[in-house]
């Protein structure tokens, strides 16, 4: 059985780790959580055990969802009376998207009445609603036309502990300091005998989290004290009690073995009074040592022993928790190693101040410099104040802000933040600029489609001729470039076309923000015949990138291309919507991403065809990737032309995306303008009658013979609708047509 568990965006494959880890067989991480493969007893174990979820969400109904009478009739046909009695009390959380249905608040209003009517039929009485705590809580999302009804298993959002009895201005959420923790490594760390320290702690978030970690605290105990977080008719409540008492046995030996190697400070005695409060509230007491004290007293405290007084006594030196007049001086008594946690003001409301986070970096270097730091920074201008050299850099969400979590091991030097910047030539400031404003501009539209890979210039500066395509990995966020040059006029000297490439580069690199060795260069170098590109790398060095919900490998540096077309994004995503329960065949295959997008969109078949063993093994590893195997995904080496007139199979989807030309020595010639009508003939012969076949092709000088193809094909140019916005200055990057069995 699959379920859905959310959390907030870039912890999806925290979570999917985190669940494998739990017990569930298997997990596949989607936009803001991750489906998960396993048990209702696994999914409870959830509730009760990951650090990391939101919510997690047992699934009751899939269904078709054209307009909000069928989301009604949908949910009016599941029979709820197994599932909760008149006498209950419910809750209704709806999502909405798209064009189907489009208000959240009405959405969830037809659910409830679908609920009720189905109740009342059953039973002639009606549950009441209570939003604050129902015995029943249902998840709505209503996306691409299908609406899907769950169970809130938890009850409620799960990042709500039950310890927090004050807070800050701005707290930062529980899951949230979990991820901190663990990209941190702190379980690892604290079982090697390392220490924790947050030296702007605020209500104390991550200490309490890291404390309640250590001590191998289940997250859920405290939220529900113990009980069902669900009267939910399916809910478990035997198993759930066996793993509360598993649980509280766990807690019993954690507790009492936990090492008070806990320190928070803050200049905000308020703050710090929060931070106790709370910690008390978790049973955390005397395991954490509060400080009234700012970054610039860092160094001068140390990790000793607890006095129990409470901070912002006048009787205490703000340093720390010692008698005034004996602050710690001389050589630090902080631990050999351990793990700084932070999260320093950076959103709308806290004025995000540089110098802070210099300060920041600043104090760390001096107090622990042998220590590992993860630290949540607003942005990558506010995380490279900090002068910290980053190991991992993560794109993650607090709430809606978008921010970007650090990791460095050990705390080191970078370049000198205070340096003079590097001036940019007139020419490399162009194109900075213009790479600027094209984020800027592109923002809404990537942040609203999800996209982490995209072309960002396109010879937008005609002097500077080359394409830059931007790669996010999907583990630790980094941005790679790979940059293409295009072929420079014959009358524009070698050197000219040489020191315009390296401005390009420079503005790249400035305005992006990536490093030259995460930018891959494809130059074009003079040789018999015109330019061509140099010779490739052998780096074997390949990335895992996301679009949509599938995850894909890309090589940026040893081939031409990297393995994912990106002009054809919202053409294979079109294909993994319209991909559940059909069969698809994938002709001139490639890397399979086209494949990969099917199968993970619910595909009941894939057929993917390719010459080429270096590309089906890569489509091969792109399916593993996903999860995705079984008989179900055949892969086949051969001639597209030859195995099309050999195979009997028939297929509901159809994706050709044919060279433009082949000469290899183990097939027939090929040329897509003298091939195409017989190409296209012998592919519309295996589709189902109501199936539909994408053709495309780069060729710009292309002719598609109408005349020929409507002898057996409805055929529809459909190229606008396959253009990404990234790719709008390029409308003719490739032209695409969907064709349709003629009958009759």
């Amino acid at each position: 059985m699959k379920f859905f568990a959310s959390c907030a965006k870039g912890l999806e494959y925290l979570l999917v780790d985190e669940l494998v880890a739990l017990g569930c067989s298997g997990g596949t991480a989607a936009v803001a959580g991750a489906h998960a493969e396993g048990s209702l007893s696994d999914a409870q174990r959830a509730v009760l055990w990951s650090r990391l979820a939101s919510r997690v969400l047992w699934p009751l109904a899939d269904y078709a969802c054209a307009d909000e009478h069928a989301l009604y009739a949908g949910a009016r046909a599941v029979p709820w009376h197994e599932h909760l009695d008149a006498t209950m009390t419910l809750a209704v959380d709806a999502h909405v998207s798209g064009s189907e249905v489009t208000h959240a608040r009405y959405a969830a209003q037809r659910i409830k009445d679908a609920v009720v009517d189905a109740l009342r039929d059953t039973t002639g009485a009606r549950p009441d609603v209570d939003l604050e705590a129902p015995d029943l809580r249902l998840n709505l999302v209503v996306r691409k036309g299908r609406a899907i009804l769950s169970v809130d298993l938890g009850g409620g959002p799960l990042h709500r502990r039950g310890w927090r009895r004050a807070q800050g201005e701005a707290p930062l959420k529980e899951n949230l300091a979990a991820a901190v923790l663990l990209r941190g490594g702190w379980p690892a760390l604290y079982a090697e005998g390392g220490a924790l320290l947050d030296p702007m702690c605020g209500s104390g978030t991550l200490l309490i989290e890291g404390a309640l970690m250590a001590a191998d605290v289940a997250p859920g105990l405290l939220r529900h004290g113990g009980r069902a977080p669900s009267r939910w008719r399916g809910f478990d409540v035997a198993a759930w009690d066996g793993m509360v008492e598993e649980a509280l046995a766990r807690e019993r030996v954690g507790r009492t073995a936990l090492r008070p190697v806990f320190d928070g400070g803050d200049i905000d005695p308020q703050a710090i009074r929060a931070a106790r409060e709370n910690a008390a509230a978790a049973g955390l007491r005397d395991a954490v040592r509060w400080h009234v004290r700012s970054i610039a007293q860092l160094d001068a405290a140390g990790l000793g022993q607890h006095s129990g007084a409470v901070a912002g006594d006048p009787a205490l030196d703000p340093v720390a928790d010692v008698p005034a007049g004996t602050a710690a001086t001389g050589e630090s008594t902080w631990s050999a190693r351990g793990l700084v946690v932070c999260n320093p003001p950076y959103d709308a409301r806290l004025a995000a101040d540089p110098a802070l986070y210099r300060a920041l970096g600043d104090a760390l270097r001096r107090a622990v410099p042998q220590w590992r730091a993860s630290l949540l920074c607003g942005d990558r201008e506010l995380a490279f104040a900090t002068g910290l050299r980053a190991k991992k850099t993560y794109q993650v969400f607090n709430g809606a802000l978008e921010c970007v979590l650090v990791v460095c091991d050990p705390v080191l030097p970078a370049a000198r933040v205070d340096a003079a910047p590097r001036v940019l030539s007139e020419g490399a400031g162009m194109v900075a600029n213009r790479l600027r404003k094209t984020l800027k501009a592109s923002r809404a539209w990537r942040e609203r489609e999800e996209v982490d890979c995209f072309r960002a210039y396109d010879a937008d500066i005609p002097e500077y001729s080359a394409a830059i395509d931007v790669y996010t990995d999907v583990v630790s966020r980094e941005r790679w470039l790979h940059v293409q040059e295009y072929a420079a006029p014959a009358e524009i000297p070698e050197a000219v076309t040489r020191k315009r490439f390296g401005e390009l580069l420079a503005g790249a690199s400035d305005a992006l923000e990536v490093p030259r060795e995460r930018i891959a260069v494809k130059t074009r170098v003079k040789g018999r015949g015109g330019a061509k590109y140099g010779h490739f790398a052998r780096r074997g060095e390949f990335l895992t990138v996301r679009e949509g919900a599938a995850r894909l490998r890309v090589n940026l540096f040893d081939y031409l291309d990297t393995g994912l077309f990106l002009d054809h994004r919202p053409l294979r995503l079109r294909i993994a919507q319209q991909a559940r329960d059909r069969r698809l065949l994938n002709l001139f295959c490639y890397t399979g991403a086209a494949t990969v997008q099917a199968a993970v969109g619910g595909a009941a078949q894939t057929t993917s065809v390719d010459l080429s063993a270096t590309y089906l093994e890569w489509l091969a590893d792109n399916l593993r990737e996903n999860a995705i195997g079984g008989t179900r995904h055949r892969i086949a080496q051969a001639d597209a032309m030859a195995w099309l007139r050999a195979d009997r199979g028939e297929y509901d989807l159809v994706f050709c995306d044919p060279p433009t030309f082949s000469n290899s020595a183990r097939a027939d010639d090929f040329d897509v303008q003298r091939s195409h009508v017989e190409l296209l003939q012998l592919a519309v012969s295996r589709l189902a009658p109501d199936g539909v076949l994408y053709f495309s092709n780069n060729f710009r000088r292309f002719r598609l013979d109408a005349d020929a193809l409507a002898a057996f094909a409805r055929v529809e140019d459909v190229s606008a609708a396959t253009i990404p916005p990234d790719f709008a200055r390029n409308p003719r990057i490739h032209r695409t047509w969907e064709l349709r069995r003629r009958h009759g």
